[in-house]
């Protein structure tokens, strides 16, 4: 078989795995507080047939040499954490972090979930969640039934003003959570990471120190996919995808030449 045949179906591989890396970034430009992929490539091995530098006589040595290689294929899937663009609401419950630092979500198997999507409401016991699977926001804040206002700080103070009385009241303190390598983190879905251990161990703080993002509220911090951008990235996959599907191509009529005259 024609080694060319496989140094373009790794090819071919490769770029289908780019373009379903970048559909899903373009799927979710609406999500809020998603980071995009990109997908890493790696060639293959060589197939080494004369080593640069052996000696091609006994008094000289080969310039270059002979190295076949065997194709490419995707090794990861990398998080990029760049910062969203921010997007004003009139709602006291979204919250985005300007900066490093990620939400801590308590899951329902009893494990810490983060993420970077702060769209939080209000269950039936007047506990932050997530407005979507409705996970508690931790540290838990509960806000009171008599509540008119609630007001997060840039520092993460929840405090809220209750109804007939002046002073506002202290509902506690948010801290966030950040990485030494957030890429390393598993994305799980319904904007949840959990840490791996590429990732590093997480290192709560306070927002707005020691290198920590302030708290913003009624914002949101949108996708950081840029549209523009990744229908590039798909033009690109798609050429390189033809090209990879024309070799194939050229050397099935090589074959069938060489079947035909001789």
């Amino acid at each position: 078989m024609h080694p060319a045949l496989w140094v373009s179906k790794t090819g071919l591989d490769a770029q289908q795995t780019n373009i379903s890396t970048i559909s899903n970034n373009l799927a979710n430009a609406s999500t809020i507080g998603f980071k995009k992929s990109r997908a890493v490539f790696e060639d293959l091995f060589y197939q080494n047939i004369n080593q640069p530098g052996g000696q091609s006589t006994q008094d000289t040595t080969l310039p270059s040499g002979l190295m076949l290689g065997a194709g490419s294929k995707v090794v990861a899937t990398q998080k990029v954490f760049t910062q969203g663009n921010t997007q004003t609401t009139n709602n006291a419950m979204d919250m985005m972090i300007e900066g490093d630092g990620f939400f801590q979500i308590l899951l329902p198997d009893g494990n810490i979930g983060y993420t970077r999507n702060g769209q939080f409401t209000i269950n039936e016991e007047g506990q932050m969640v997530t407005s979507g699977g409705g996970y508690l926001l931790q540290p838990e804040i509960v806000v009171p039934e008599d509540a008119v206002s609630i007001t997060v700080g840039t520092d993460g103070e929840v405090s809220a003003r209750i109804r007939n009385q002046q002073e506002s009241l202290v509902l506690g303190q948010l801290t966030t959570v950040d990485f030494i390598n957030p890429g390393g983190m598993e994305p799980i879905g319904q904007n949840l990471f959990l840490p791996t251990g590429a990732s590093g161990d997480p290192q709560e703080g306070v927002p707005g120190l020691e290198g920590f993002g302030q708290i913003r509220q009624s914002m949101l911090e949108t996708s950081n996919v840029n549209v523009t951008e990744e229908l590039v990235n798909m033009i690109e996959a798609q050429r390189v995808y033809e090209m990879n599907s024309k070799v194939i191509s050229t050397v099935d009529q090589m074959l069938s030449y060489v079947n035909q005259q001789l």
